[in-house]
C-alpha cells in the first residue's frame, strides 16, 4: 500500500488537490490547495494546485498514489427506462442518481412507445440505464425498449440492468444495430430488493470513458489508481456511506445527512444504516427511496452561481431577503421587504449566472450569499425528506399524522459540504445549518442533529480513500469531523 496519496477533484470552475501521508498512526492530512480549472488541458490546473500545497507536502508526496473525482463535464446525461413507473423505472432512477449521474428523464413501459421515442430523441442522453422486470418475471419491456433505443438513432451507451432472463434478447437487438452496451446485474432482482452496486459500477466505468474526452483527463485517468475517475457526487456519497456504515474492523457513526451546495446544483445525501437490516415484509411490495439505506437527490435549479436565479424563483425574492435579515440579525422594516431590494436581488442573481467567478464585493452581497445558500439547502432538503400526512388518503391507507416518505428523524449527524462552507467563517456555516432545522414544519427532518462542517472540502477524498484503506479513512474522517 502506498505511503502517501494525492486526491484530486476536477470541477468546472476549480481543481482541488488534498495530500495525505499514511503511517502506523493512520492517515495524516498534509494540506489542500486549489486553482482554476484549465479547460484547454486540465493537467495544468492540477499541477498548479499541487505546487500550491507547499514544499513540505510536495516532498512528502513525491511518490504518492493518485486518486481522482471529477464533475468537470457536468455529469453524465442519463435516461432511465423501466417497466412499472413505481417499481423498476423508479429503481433505475435511484441507481443512476446514487452513481452521481444527471438523470434527465425516467420513462416506463406503460407510456406510449411514441412518447418514449420522442423523449429519447429530445434529450439524447450519454447513457441509458435499461431496467425492467424482476429476474424470471416480466420479459417484454426490456427488448421493446431496446428496439426503441435503436429506432431513436442514438449513440448512447446502454447499460442493460433488467430481468436477467430477458437480457440476451435485448442485448442481441442492440448488437445487431451496432449499439454499444453492457450487461450487468438486475437493479431489482426481486420485488423487495434494490441491487445498486453492479449498475453503479458500470455507470462509473462509462463516466471515465466520457470525461476522458476532455483535454488532459485521459492522462489523469492513466495516472490514478485503477484508472478510475469517480463522479464527484458519487465520491461524496461514498464518504458519507463509510462514515455511517463503518469498515470491517470499525463501527460507523450511524445516520449521516450531507448537504452539498455548489455553484450549479444542491445535492442532499442521506445514509441510514439501520435500513440495511429490514426484512422483505418491512420493505413492502414496492421499492421506495424511503427504504434505501443510502439515497441522493440533486436539485439542478438550485446553485449559488450557475443556478442562482433558480433559488430566487423557487423561494421568491422576499423569502431570500427575509432569510438574509434573520441570518444577519436585522429587523425587517415595518412596511415589509423593499420592492427595490427585491428587484436588485433578481438582477444580482442573473448577474451571478453570467459571472460565475464573482465574489461578494460589498456588505449587501456578503449578506445575500448565506441567504441564497440557506434557501437552496432548505428547499433541497424538503424535497429529499418525508413529511407528515395532513389529510386522509384511503388509496394509500394514510391518516393525518402518518409519516410519508424518507424519515430522517433518527439521523444524528448533519454535514455541510461545498464551497460555501470551506470559503466562509465556520460560524456563518453553522448559523445557516441551524436556520434550516429551526422550524421543520411537517417535514421529517433530523430531530436533534449535531452539525459538522467539511471546512477543508475533504468528504470526497474520504470516499475515494475508503476504496483503498477504509479503516484509516474512517478513522481520519471521524477525527476530522469530530464525530467520536
Amino acid at each position: 500500500m502506498a505511503e502517501s496519496y494525492l486526491i484530486y477533484d476536477v470541477g468546472s470552475t476549480y481543481s482541488k488537490v488534498a495530500a495525505f501521508k499514511r503511517s502506523e498512526a493512520g492517515l495524516e492530512f498534509l494540506g489542500r490547495a486549489q486553482r482554476r480549472t484549465t479547460v484547454d488541458d486540465i493537467i495544468k490546473g492540477l499541477d498548479e494546485a499541487r505546487a500550491a500545497l507547499g514544499p513540505e507536502a510536495m516532498s512528502a508526496t513525491s511518490e504518492a498514489a493518485a486518486l481522482a473525482s471529477s464533475s468537470a463535464a457536468g455529469g453524465l446525461r442519463m435516461a432511465a427506462m423501466g417497466y412499472m413507473p413505481k417499481v423498476t423505472a423508479k429503481a433505475a432512477k435511484e441507481v443512476a442518481m446514487n452513481a452521481g449521474a444527471r438523470v434527465l428523464e425516467v420513462v416506463s413501459h406503460d407510456e406510449p412507445a411514441e412518447y418514449r421515442l420522442e423523449i429519447l430523441r429530445e434529450i439524447r442522453p450519454d447513457i441509458i440505464l435499461l431496467a425492467g422486470g424482476t429476474d424470471g418475471g416480466e420479459s417484454e419491456s426490456l427488448p421493446e425498449n431496446a428496439s426503441l433505443i435503436v429506432k431513436a438513432g442514438l449513440k448512447s451507451k446502454v447499460i442493460i440492468a433488467g430481468n436477467i432472463a430477458a437480457q440476451p434478447q435485448a442485448a442481441q437487438i442492440l448488437k445487431d444495430a451496432g449499439m454499444p452496451f453492457i450487461r450487468t446485474g438486475n437493479v431489482m432482482p426481486t420485488i423487495h430488493d434494490l441491487n445498486v452496486r453492479p449498475a453503479r459500477t458500470a455507470i462509473h466505468a462509462e463516466f471515465i470513458k466520457q470525461i476522458t474526452r476532455a483535454p488532459g483527463l485521459a492522462r489523469l485517468a492513466e495516472a490514478v489508481e485503477g484508472g478510475e475517475v469517480i463522479p464527484t457526487p458519487a465520491a461524496i456519497l461514498m464518504g458519507a456511506e463509510l462514515l455511517a456504515n463503518g469498515a470491517y474492523n470499525q463501527g460507523g457513526v450511524g445516520g449521516v445527512l450531507a448537504l452539498d451546495v455548489g455553484g450549479a446544483t444542491t445535492d442532499v445525501h442521506s445514509v441510514m444504516p439501520e435500513l440495511n437490516d429490514l426484512r422483505p415484509e418491512e420493505r413492502g411490495l414496492v421499492i421506495n427511496n424511503d427504504k434505501q439505506a443510502a439515497f441522493r437527490t440533486v436539485e439542478g435549479n438550485l446553485g449559488l452561481r450557475v443556478s442562482a436565479s433558480g433559488i430566487v424563483e423557487t423561494v421568491g425574492p422576499a423569502g431570500v431577503l427575509t432569510l438574509r435579515d434573520r441570518l444577519s440579525n436585522k429587523n425587517k422594516t415595518a412596511g415589509g421587504v423593499d420592492q427595490n431590494e427585491m428587484s436588485r436581488l433578481v438582477d444580482y442573481a442573473a448577474f451571478l449566472e453570467k459571472n460565475t467567478e464573482h465574489l461578494p464585493v460589498d456588505q449587501w452581497e456578503r449578506d445575500i450569499e448565506p441567504a441564497l445558500a440557506t434557501a437552496a439547502m432548505e428547499t433541497a432538503l424538503r424535497r429529499h425528506a418525508g413529511y407528515w400526512a395532513t389529510e386522509f388518503n384511503p388509496t394509500l391507507g394514510l391518516a393525518p399524522g402518518s409519516p410519508v416518505g424518507r424519515d430522517l428523524r433518527g439521523i444524528k449527524w448533519v454535514i455541510g459540504v461545498g464551497g460555501f462552507f470551506s470559503h466562509n467563517r465556520p460560524e456563518l456555516g453553522l448559523q445557516a445549518l441551524r436556520e434550516i432545522f429551526k422550524n421543520p414544519g411537517y417535514y421529517l427532518f433530523p430531530e436533534s442533529p449535531e452539525f459538522r462542517l467539511d471546512s477543508n472540502y475533504l468528504l470526497y477524498a474520504v470516499g475515494l480513500l475508503g476504496k483503498i484503506c477504509p479503516e484509516q479513512a474512517l478513522t481520519f474522517a471521524k477525527n476530522y469531523l469530530e464525530m467520536e
